[in-house]
């Protein structure tokens, strides 16, 4: 089994810094470039099935790295974004920061000291989710010889890569969010999971001609 975990492209909330968490916000006229651009670089790859959030972002983004495949596309619950609760839609952003607990960026600097606010998800609780969702891929014993798509959002990739790689909640960001449609490639035997290639975009050097 092969899996290519992509995080969605570009939103308009992307550029605002704005938390998006459950909020259902769309890709933008460029992460759909940007998808279209890691669709054909991926066109010659035997996808035989597609796990999506079911967030418009990662949707349509999965639905553009489909193309023309007469594949299904699944939408799970488990690998949906981590929630942030009464905050989405706030900015942490230099010139335009508005969020009120002053403690509230431990989610990147310090995750093992993260506390939710109200109506969110903690970190524990992504990790233990999305660990869930990979286990129940990997022992898929019908799925063994798939090549499968994940789309995904940036801090549910981590936690994947977290199962993956048994890692603390401390070291949760070790390696940063990975770029809109970035592509991860993980191969499994045996039930065992190894990360191939990490976070690899195929658009930067037609984003900079």
């Amino acid at each position: 089994m092969k899996l290519y975990i992509i995080r969605h492209g570009e939103t308009d909330w992307n550029v605002k810094r704005r938390f998006q968490g459950r909020s259902d916000i769309p890709l933008n006229e460029e992460g759909r470039r940007l998808a279209r651009i890691t669709s054909e670089a991926l066109q010659d790859v035997p996808f035989t099935r597609i796990y999506t959030s079911p967030l418009k972002r990662a949707y349509e983004t999965a639905m553009i790295i489909k193309g023309n495949r007469n594949i299904p596309i699944i939408e799970e619950p488990q690998i949906i974004e981590i929630g942030f609760g009464e905050y989405e839609g706030l900015c942490c952003g230099k010139d335009n920061y508005n969020i009120p607990d002053p403690e509230f960026m431990n989610f990147f600097e310090k995750p093992e000291a993260y506390k939710p606010p109200k109506g969110a998800e903690s970190i524990e609780e992504l990790k233990q989710r999305t660990a869930d969702f990979l286990d129940k891929i990997v022992h898929n014993k019908a799925m063994e010889n798939d090549t499968i798509v994940i789309s995904t959002h940036g801090a549910a990739l981590r936690g994947l890569l977290s199962a993956i790689s048994s890692t603390r909640t401390e070291d949760f960001w070790k390696g940063g969010v990975h770029k809109n449609c970035a592509v991860t490639i993980v191969e499994v035997k045996n039930g065992n999971s190894v990360i191939l290639e990490e976070g690899k975009v195929y658009y930067e050097s037609l984003r900079l001609s």
